[in-house]
């Protein structure tokens, strides 16, 4: 593996956070080290290296490659939700994301789409290298080392797990994965190296996060920006679910979500714009100091902002999926299937259509809802996937009657009136999936649930349209293009080593 333009990646990240900027740009990738801080700056002390963690942590929702498509993990959650069935664009608008949505960007090599995750997460990984390198002899408290590693092992945990599902074929629980997975770079060198196996991949990924567990116990983070024990059990039980470790994923699971109760009914009509909710473990939150406009979360999933985006393609929800609902369930009361939204009041140049969500709702700095502000908080983990990630991986394991007082009790703070359910087997682990599809609808998680399950993309007798869709309405389970390709420059910088997926 060779990492693509990153000879001033440490460097920048700080210079990220020192000037504060709004519009910082990729431009810095190709400026000499001297116009950057000295690297001697950088891992000589806690402070300094508290900056570059900041500037991981805001990597994560800034413009990257003068692309508005690509804020950080936004524009990743995206891809990954538009590539499955649910989250449906009605009209093509200014063509953000329509080709990823026609599935045409992952068997393309030279897809800058294709290029993006791969070029982000390996970014954030360089920079954790240099973090778990230099922090130990770095000036400063020993504590605050143990929480610059803790975040650094997470933030590589979480790059690494997520290049695997998106570039290596999927993890199959009980065999030996010794498919290939992503070139494993524990350093800040840029020799090319070969792929790894996604066995390897996952032991890494495995044991980073129990290092930063162990780190991060008993360390106070300063906002929910950061991570923390809770965040990284959540983690771990993510990973846990994906590896097929069923036992594992459910304890985790409870264990992250302790202190972390589900919100009101009331706050989830609220526009999903606050991480000071009480369900939301982890997520970040833009400020006008540092606001992209519409590079932001809410440019592209809210229903009121003001921009050609949301007025002419807002974001639909998958009408079958809808369906399975029942009215007094608070998800389906975000959801008009008129598409008027008249609590709303929108303007008659804002395209309606049917089944669109206004789970999302721009806020101004104030946190009051507004139309020509994009702002409004990035939901990262909350409380709620993790009662789901429970509920499956118990039924998973052979306790349905476990998991159905963990669903019970999540499906009732959602829909007052529900019953516990009386299915039993593959029927009652479908209503747990089905439940996690729209509770999660617009988070980033649909493409990569159908992979880790070896599922089918199905949208025949959806809302979806024939023009945005080009006619793809079915891929199914294992087909080749479920494996992105690795970035041809990726192929071209590695002169060969890094090996190409099956074209």
């Amino acid at each position: 593996m060779k990492f693509i333009n990153k000879k001033t990646i440490l460097f920048a990240a700080a210079s990220v956070v020192l000037s504060m900027t709004a519009s910082c740009e990729r431009d810095y990738l190709n400026e000499d080290p001297t116009d950057s801080v000295s690297e001697t700056t950088i891992n000589g002390t806690v402070a300094n290296l508290s900056t570059v963690i900041n500037g991981m942590h805001r990597n994560m929702y800034r413009r990257h490659n003068s692309s508005q498509g690509q804020g950080g993990t936004i524009g990743i959650m995206i891809y990954m939700d538009v590539m499955g069935e649910d989250l449906i664009f009605p009209a093509t608008g200014p063509n953000w994301f329509v080709s990823t949505i026609r599935w045409q960007d992952n068997d393309n090599a030279s897809s800058r789409n294709l290029f993006y995750p791969y070029d982000f997460y390996y970014e954030q990984i360089r920079m954790a290298n240099g973090i778990l390198i230099n922090a130990p002899t770095a000036a400063g408290d020993q504590a605050d080392k143990d929480r610059l590693m803790g975040e650094a092992y997470a933030f590589r945990a979480l790059s690494y797990f997520m290049l695997n599902q998106i570039y290596a074929k999927r993890y199959v629980p009980g065999a030996a994965n010794s498919q290939m997975g992503m070139p494993l770079r524990l350093d800040t060198a840029f020799d090319p190296i070969p792929r790894n196996t996604v066995e390897e991949n996952y032991a890494v990924i495995n044991d980073d996060l129990m290092k930063a567990f162990t780190l991060l116990s008993g360390k106070t983070r300063s906002n929910k920006s950061h991570f923390n024990t809770n965040v990284v059990k959540g983690l771990m039980a993510r990973v846990a679910l994906t590896q097929g470790k069923f036992p594992e994923a459910a304890l985790y699971a409870k264990e992250a979500r302790a202190g972390f109760p589900l919100m009101s009914n009331a706050t989830y009509k609220a526009g999903f714009n606050t991480y000071s909710n009480g369900e939301w473990m982890w997520g970040y939150n833009p400020i006008d100091a540092t606001t992209d406009y519409f590079a932001n979360y809410m440019a592209y999933m809210s229903r009121n902002y003001n921009s050609s985006q949301i007025r002419q393609a807002p974001k639909v929800v998958n009408k079958l999926l809808f369906d399975k609902f029942p009215a007094t369930d608070v998800r389906t009361q975000v959801i008009d299937p008129t598409g008027k939204h008249l609590s709303l009041n929108l303007p008659a140049n804002y395209s309606k259509f049917p089944y669109t969500s206004q789970k999302y709702l721009s806020t101004d700095s104030q946190g009051a809802i507004n139309s020509s502000v994009s702002l409004g908080d990035i939901p990262m983990m909350r409380a709620a996937e993790l009662y789901l990630i429970e509920a499956e991986a118990l039924a998973k394991d052979n306790k349905e009657a476990q998991s159905k007082i963990v669903f019970t009790e999540f499906e009732k703070n959602r829909n007052p009136a529900y019953v516990s359910s009386v299915k039993t087997g593959q029927a009652y682990i479908d209503e747990v999936l089905t439940s996690r599809r729209l509770e999660l609808w617009g988070e980033g998680f649909r493409f990569l649930d159908l992979k880790r399950q070896n599922l089918p993309l199905d949208r025949t007798g959806t809302n979806v349209s024939s023009v945005v869709n080009n006619n793809l309405d079915t891929v199914p389970a294992g087909d080749k293009r479920w494996t992105w390709l690795i970035p041809q420059d990726e192929i071209n910088a590695s002169q060969g080593i890094v090996k190409q997926n099956d074209l």
